[in-house]
């Protein structure tokens, strides 16, 4: 088995085994002032990758690690397996979002220090029991506080708005084509029934590239996206943000761009050109992004930023996003060695259960 060697900015005190996300997973074992980084398992839900995991898990596990960390989600098959190991073990459940954080951190070299995380991604549960994917942190390796996030949407039919991402552009626009299938979706928001909320970044480009690129369905996750950010790159010319909201609930900050879909079907009417829409939306997202730590920075005295999630593979949001930042002043921390989509998530909970198992 080939290992990634991560040399620590600190020495850990007990042996600690990770067992990573569900897609993108990687185990990870900590020892001294190193962890070790499996090769990838693309999805445990396929069994040659779940074969694959449950090997490299077996052989960290004759290193005789006394903690495994795992995902917060019951339904992670590397939570499940987790779960299954004997009780000997010290089970330490850590959360998603925070996971990316520190992994970056680490990446960064980073010492213990609080941070202002960002972590952009698909979807990771939430402390809370939804579904997170926008997130704002103000955390360090042990503990996270949730300071601000996306206004969240309903995943009308759950799983299925994934793959068929004009119902995200419903549920943030309140208008779809079909308006039989609307009225029954409205129906089944009402009820509660299959729409589970979600703060999902991820979710928030599939519902813009669905407007923008007028396709209503995707053959995989984020591959609207991704489209979307190929045809923002054909765009050369500089171009401002849309309008966006930022408003505090409970004392949290809530991003709310209704105002940009309301813009965006506006100039797709008037025939402005999609790829100029498309980099328009890259901007707004970023200069959300930049307002909100603006916003935690004058609360927190915090300067320095550190970016996760799948989401930041998009080159473009994270080059705008990092310009901004630094141009406002910040100290922003971006992956270097390793990805900042799942794979990294292991990392974080290592060094996370670490700092909580020597409270």
């Amino acid at each position: 088995m080939q290992l990634k060697k991560i040399k620590l900015p600190f020495k850990a005190k007990k042996a600690i085994l990770s067992v990573g996300s569900q897609t993108k997973n990687t185990v990870c074992f900590l020892r001294g002032e190193f962890a070790y980084l499996s090769g990838l398992h693309s999805d445990l839900s396929n069994p040659a990758d779940f074969f694959s995991f449950e090997k490299d898990v077996k052989y960290f596990l004759r290193k005789h690690p006394k903690i495994i960390a795992h995902d917060l989600h019951s339904e992670y098959q590397s939570t499940k397996y987790a779960l299954s190991l004997p009780t000997t073990y010290y089970l330490l459940p850590t959360q998603h979002h925070h996971s990316h954080i520190v992994s970056c951190m680490i990446d960064n070299g980073l010492k213990n220090q609080k941070v202002i995380g960002v972590a952009f991604d698909g979807t990771g549960l939430g402390t809370d029991n939804t579904l997170w994917g926008g997130e704002f942190f103000l955390c360090d390796y042990k503990n996270f506080q949730r300071v601000a996030h996306l206004k969240e949407i309903p995943l009308l039919g759950g799983e299925r708005a994934i793959l068929e991402p004009w119902r995200l552009a419903a549920a943030w626009t309140g208008k779809a084509k079909n308006k039989k299938i609307w009225q029954v979706l409205k129906k089944m928001q009402a009820a509660n029934f299959n729409s589970p909320l979600s703060s999902s970044m991820g979710r928030l480009f599939d519902a813009a590239a669905s407007l923008i690129l007028k396709k209503d369905v995707a053959g995989f996750e984020a591959e609207l996206a991704i489209e979307l950010e190929k045809l923002a790159f054909s765009f050369q010319l500089p171009a401002v943000s849309y309008k966006f909201k930022i408003y505090q609930n409970n004392g949290m900050y809530i991003l709310d761009p209704l105002p940009m879909f309301r813009k965006i079907i506006t100039d797709l009417k008037a025939g402005k050109p999609n790829a100029e829409i498309a980099y328009r939306f890259h901007v707004t997202v970023a200069k959300m992004t930049e307002k909100a730590c603006t916003l935690l920075k004058k609360k927190s005295r915090i300067n320095q930023v550190v970016l996760s999630g799948g989401v930041f593979q998009n080159k473009l949001l994270l080059g705008l996003t990092a310009e901004l930042l630094k141009n406002s002043g910040f100290s922003v921390s971006t992956h270097q060695a390793l990805s900042c989509n799942d794979s990294g998530i292991s990392l974080g909970q290592v060094v996370i259960a670490e700092e909580l198992s020597t409270a």
